[in-house]
C-alpha cells in the first residue's frame, strides 16, 4: 500500500519500523521538540509529519512499551486514530502517570504508527437478534 507523508519542518524524522515490516507492525514517531511532561497534565508533542491514507485506512497511534514501563508514560487516547482525510500535523497526547517529571527530547521516540484497513458501514436500524451473552458485559465473564 502507498502513502504520502509530508514533513512539515526539515527535522521531522520519517516514521521507520525498528526492526523492519516483516517484524514489527509499528513504526516509531519522534518528538521534534522538547517537552517537559508533568505528572499528571496532558501535553500533546509534535511530530512534524502530516499524511495521507488511501480511503479505507487509518493510522492507530499508541503507547511505546518501554515508555510505559521505564517512565510510566502513555497517550490518554489510546489507540488514537488518524482518518484517512486528516491532512493537518500528527501530534502525539502524552501523560505521564509517574511521581516525577520527564522530560522529551527532540528526536526521542514517542509512540508507534500502526497502519490498518477498516471496513465502513451502514447502520440497519432494528431489533437486535439473541446471543447467549445478552446484555452482560463489565465483570459479566467472571473473574
Amino acid at each position: 500500500m502507498l502513502a504520502r507523508i509530508q514533513r512539515l519542518c526539515p527535522e521531522a524524522t520519517l516514521p521507520a519500523y525498528a526492526h523492519g515490516p516483516e517484524e514489527d507492525a509499528g513504526m516509531d514517531l519522534c518528538a521534534i521538540a522538547d517537552t517537559l511532561l508533568e505528572p499528571g497534565v496532558p501535553r500533546t508533542v509534535p511530530t512534524g509529519l502530516a499524511i495521507e491514507l488511501p480511503p479505507g485506512y487509518e493510522a492507530q497511534i499508541r503507547p511505546r512499551s518501554g515508555l510505559a514501563l521505564k517512565h510510566a508514560i502513555t497517550l490518554p487516547n489510546s489507540p488514537a486514530t488518524i482518518d484517512p482525510g486528516y491532512r493537518g500535523e500528527i501530534r502525539v497526547i502524552l501523560l505521564n502517570l509517574g511521581r516525577e517529571p520527564y522530560q522529551v527530547h527532540r528526536g526521542d521516540r514517542i509512540a508507534q504508527m500502526v497502519v490498518a484497513r477498516y471496513e465502513p458501514i451502514e447502520w440497519d436500524e432494528s431489533e437486535l437478534n439473541h446471543s447467549a451473552r445478552g446484555a452482560g458485559g463489565f465483570g459479566s465473564s467472571g473473574r
